[in-house]
């Protein structure tokens, strides 16, 4: 008998590159770049998830979608000896627009379209408003190619069971997923990755050994208006075992070594793939069932279902009513990775000020505050401290102590200082007109005239603003409106005060600003927890818990302190307003904002 004729190993190249936003010329082109460089050393490439344009479009995909067919026109003529490419794009076809992956092949000194996959599960929910602007797919299937048989999904479509299922039933040996994943929960337990990358670290292993196939994952890198994307691309073997992996928040390529006869011995180990095929004839009416197909009923199906007791609404139990905490009071629950935070930190200020807005430096106003600091901190390790300004902007009763722990910070990270006192501008306006005013409108007038010294340096230094509010004060409504938070970039607006305390700790934040007790220094020797009533150490775990969607009963439940839960329920609910752009009289079909929509760096 002759021995089995080898087949050589697929060399897969899975590609982490930032879109310029809208761009579909200058991506297209990166594209063909990058198969030109890889064509000796892959077979396929692989692209993420809209990376013809960038992910977050809103309305203005219409604007960046094409026909599959124009793109292989826009890509030019293939290298010599090039690789089969797949990539994620907007799609117009048939007058309508997908979130869809193309596959090309080079044949004849041109680029063939072999396969065009259109997304079926669109995400709406959360930071994702897929349905509203693209149309969803409605078939999915492998397709052969000169590789082997393959299968195409994006995103979502891999976080169901259904779709994998399908395309391994339907013989494809390589499952090949284009995603955009933003990155969300940076907890100390996620091994270095946010725990979106995690989710994808048991996905992919999983489908590959329930099916006996190859996985790759290209996913997006870069920041798109403040959603990071984290890259970390996967190559799976059909064993589960992780081939390679992309790294995390940058560019890169990532390639990764198939070898077919690793399908044989997976499908021989665990042979679950073929007890689907034999059982699926059954599974099919059951499937038809649940779906609520009851147009091809049996005697057979009508019998069982006599024998089985009306389902119970809702799921119970018989025992008493318990508390189930769900770890909200562990004193680790909003722990974080501070140098995975550190690194994405780093890479939104570089994105969003220099790449997305096409500005070299900032302007930060620097308090003596831990908040000020921090952000002061990362544009220093972002941008060079060189291309951080740093103002100090004492009224006469500023705190010393302030004004000496604000020197200290600009000193200690090496950026550019400068103190401008608004004392004489906030007393002209009251003593002039408004001899009267109370402390709190005053403290708010101190906090305008800081944002208006700041964007007026902004415009002299040809330098973006950067915010320093927290969510902790963001949610409790705990700033002085269109003041504080009207920088257009803010490093800061999604971590709570007691995790901005552990992050200046790792960045080198001196002493003795962390550990000072938190103040706004617009009343002398009144703190935040004066004003708020609750202190951050209190409020934060109260405040995580509201936000994921648990209620006052639950918290109370829970152990939390009632009076101190209703607290900081109240000054949440009551302060949505603050979160929001002023509210504008829709009385047109292209109201900005709610029919005109466009994210802030298309």
């Amino acid at each position: 008998m002759s021995p089995a004729k080898v087949r050589p190993p697929l060399r897969v190249a899975l590609v982490q590159h930032k879109p310029r936003k809208a761009d579909v010329v200058a991506n297209v082109e990166a594209v063909r770049t990058t198969a030109a460089q890889w064509a000796a050393r892959a077979d396929l490439v692989v692209f993420p998830e809209a990376s013809l344009s960038g992910y977050f479009l809103e309305g203005g995909v219409d604007e960046v979608a094409l026909e599959a067919e124009r793109v292989a026109e826009m890509l030019g003529p293939p290298p010599r000896g090039g690789p089969d490419l797949a990539f994620g794009f907007y799609e117009r076809w048939r007058r309508r627009v997908y979130n869809s992956v193309a596959y090309l092949t080079p044949e004849d000194g041109a680029w063939t379209l072999q396969h065009v996959h259109r997304k079926m599960f669109l995400p709406t929910y959360g930071v994702f408003d897929e349905a509203r602007f693209v149309e969803a797919g409605t078939e999915i299937r492998p397709f052969d190619t000169r590789l082997g048989r393959i299968g195409l999904l994006v995103c979502e479509e891999m976080w169901h069971s259904l779709p994998a299922t399908i395309l391994a039933l339907g013989g494809a040996e390589l499952l090949v997923v284009v995603s955009a994943s933003p990155a969300r929960d940076f907890g100390a337990d996620g091994r270095g990755r946010p725990a979106n990358l995690e989710r994808w670290e048991r996905l992919a292993p999983g489908t590959a050994v329930e099916h006996g196939v190859f996985v790759v994952v290209a996913q997006l890198v870069g920041s798109e208006g403040g959603k990071l994307f984290p890259g970390g691309s996967l190559a799976v073997g059909p064993d589960g075992r992780v081939l390679a992996r992309g790294p995390l928040l940058d560019e890169g390529v990532t390639l990764a070594t198939l070898d077919a006869a690793a399908l044989d011995r997976a499908r021989t180990d665990a042979p679950l793939l073929a007890d689907l095929e034999q059982m699926l004839p059954h599974l099919r009416r059951s499937l038809a069932r649940a779906a609520g197909d009851v147009g091809d009923r049996t005697a057979a199906d009508e019998d069982e279902e006599r024998v089985i007791p009306e389902a119970t609404p809702h799921l119970t139990g018989r025992g008493d009513v318990q508390a189930v905490d769900p770890g909200l009071r562990d004193p680790g629950a909003l722990d974080l990775d501070l140098g995975l935070v550190e690194r994405a930190l780093v890479e939104f200020v570089r994105e969003e000020v220099g790449r997305r807005r096409g500005f070299q430096r900032v302007v930060v106003g620097v308090s003596g505050g831990v908040d000020s600091a921090v952000s002061l901190a990362i544009a220093c390790r972002a941008l060079g401290p060189e291309n951080v300004f740093g103002f100090r902007l004492p009224y006469r009763t500023s705190s010393p102590e302030s004004l000496e722990h604000a020197e200290l910070v600009l000193r200690t990270f090496g950026a550019n200082a400068r103190t401008i006192d608004i004392s004489e501008s906030v007393d002209r306006y009251f003593q002039s007109h408004e001899p009267d005013i109370s402390p709190l409108r005053k403290g708010n007038l101190m906090a305008r005239l800081r944002a208006v010294v700041l964007f007026d340096q902004s415009a002299k230094l040809d330098a973006l603003p950067l915010g320093t509010g927290n969510k902790s004060e963001r949610l409790l409504g705990y700033f002085t409106w269109h003041a504080d938070d009207s920088p257009p970039i803010n490093p800061l607006g999604d971590l709570f005060k007691t995790q901005v305390w552990a992050l200046a700790r790792h960045l080198g934040v001196p002493d003795v600003i962390v550990e000072k007790p938190a103040t706004a220094d617009l009343v002398r020797g009144v703190t935040d927890e004066d004003e708020l009533g609750v202190s951050y150490h209190d409020a934060d775990p109260i405040l995580n818990g509201l936000v994921r969607g648990y209620d006052v009963e639950d918290l109370v439940r829970f152990g939390f302190s009632r009076p101190t839960v209703e607290l900081v329920w109240r000054r949440l609910t009551a302060t949505h307003w603050k979160r929001e752009l002023p509210t504008v009289a829709m009385l047109s079909s292209t109201a900005i904002g709610a029919f005109y929509l466009r994210p802030v760096d298309f």
